[in-house]
């Protein structure tokens, strides 16, 4: 099923602001959440509105409101909100079935064989799938895959790192804090220092920071002092999302992949966020055209619906039964969706969109970044961008407060923008794939307002 640009998705004239936001109605529902839901909520101190309905790359909240979406639910929603072809396979579905486990039905089929039909490099023709739930239930899994594999218990994350914070698998989270209350430390875990060009420690040059981190590897599985025991698995992001959208020098999957063949060390790649089209490719990892032994597939997958899964290799298959079990593993609503989102992404007339509007959105962020004080890096890949705040440019001190002032800014005139970051200080750039030119253009016209306006107010 191919994209048909020529078809709007998305709400015109966005963004709309017809109240002071949040407004009455929303306002209302804010009350109410408070008094009833957890106070753990975050996104609800950054975005305090109450939504009615998504169309496109676009939000109207109970107010009226009408807002351009460049969060597209933390990046789970690649074809925006309600994209037909996803709304046409629920409707299906959900006519015939919403619950039913591990037996085959037409759409558990459909989507093993639309998912085999699109993996990267060597895993086409060559893997088996284990449905999971979340993000972090596919790492989990794939953690538990590579150990029982390998026999070893230790796996490699990276500094920077995002893997999920439920269950054992916020060991591979590299922000401590996650682990405080968790019931899990970070027990055979290990960090590296992921290849962070902007902020990499130490005067290593640009072109050896993947030979850094390669020997610092190296050290730790070779060395009988380093300290770590050995390794059974290295999970690495092609692309780093929580950590700060950042695009590691093209040299490092190769020669980590090299690394980990050398030491028969299974490679987990996470796609979780970076996957199904985000970066211009179906997989992010495609660019450097290294195959993972085990791969992490989540988020848009489902097109809205819980869902994800782990692709691996089928040498792996020697596991014994419920080896990762879960009622709601493999949701017959999540696996139509899931197909239907898979043959809308591999579309490479959809995906050159991706890379080349990625292209351009990114030159305007560069654009802004030489005029601006505060915006101490442009990067990305696709639609998969940051602009990282810095208080100066001389000694990038993290700007996390300033990021904070951007965000708000930009929600108030109606542009949903989030923040990551080793320090939150990155304003990342996450539109559903499918936004139409006219909304980029003005959420890029707000955003260089909301700079300068910070600029001013700093």
């Amino acid at each position: 099923m191919s994209m048909q640009f020529s078809s709007r998705l998305s709400l015109e004239n966005a963004p709309i602001i017809k109240t002071k936001v949040p407004g009455p109605k929303s306002k209302q529902y804010l009350d109410i959440q408070d008094k009833l839901e957890t106070s753990s909520r975050s996104y609800t101190s950054f975005f305090k509105f109450a939504v009615d309905y998504g169309k496109g790359s676009t939000i109207v909240d109970l107010d009226g409101n009408v807002f351009i979406d460049w969060f597209a639910g933390v990046s789970v929603l690649n074809l925006g909100h309600a994209h037909p072809a996803v709304m046409q396979a629920l409707r299906g579905q959900v006519e015939k079935m919403t619950h039913i486990t591990e037996v085959p039905t037409e759409a558990r089929i459909n989507y093993l064989k639309t998912l085999n039909s699109v993996l990267p490099g060597k895993m086409k023709d060559n893997s088996k799938i284990l449905m999971t739930v979340t993000g972090a239930d596919a790492c989990e899994a794939a953690v538990s895959l590579a150990r029982y594999n390998s026999k070893k218990p230790t796996i490699i994350a990276f500094t920077g790192s995002y893997h999920g914070i439920a269950g054992g698998i916020v060991g591979a989270t590299s922000n401590y804090h996650y682990r405080d209350y968790a019931g899990f430390g970070s027990q055979n875990y290990v960090y590296a220092p992921y290849p962070y060009p902007y902020r990499f420690p130490g005067k290593t040059r640009a072109e050896d920071i993947s030979k850094d981190v390669i020997s610092r590897i190296e050290e730790m599985i070779r060395d009988p002092y380093s300290g770590v025991p050995p390794v059974g698995g290295i999970i690495v992001e092609p692309v780093q999302g929580e950590g700060g959208y950042i695009i590691p020098p093209d040299d490092f999957l190769p020669m980590l992949r090299e690394t980990c063949d050398k030491h028969s060390i299974p490679l987990i790649i996470d796609e979780v966020q970076s996957g199904i089209g985000r970066t211009g490719k179906v997989w992010a990892s495609e660019y450097q055209n290294v195959t993972p032994d085990i791969m992490c597939i989540s988020k848009s997958i489902g097109g809205g619906i819980p869902f994800s899964s782990v692709a691996y290799r089928n040498d792996f298959d020697q596991i014994p039964k419920a080896f990762h079990l879960g009622t709601y593993r493999g949701n017959p609503l999540g696996l139509a969706a899931g197909a239907a989102v898979l043959d809308v992404v591999r579309d490479e007339k959809f995906l050159e969109r991706v890379r080349s509007k990625g292209k351009y959105v990114l030159s305007r962020f560069e654009e802004i970044q030489r005029n601006s004080k505060i915006i101490g890096e442009a990067r990305g890949r696709g639609f998969m961008i940051a602009n990282e705040i810095v208080k100066n440019k001389v000694d990038k001190s993290p700007g996390t407060e300033l990021a904070g002032m951007v965000r708000e800014n930009m929600f108030q005139k109606g542009v949903l923008m989030h923040t990551c970051g080793h320090y939150g200080n990155a304003m990342r750039f996450m539109a559903p794939l499918t936004i139409e030119d006219d909304l980029l253009e003005r959420g890029i016209s707000i955003f260089e307002e909301a700079i300068k306006e910070t600029e001013v107010g700093a």
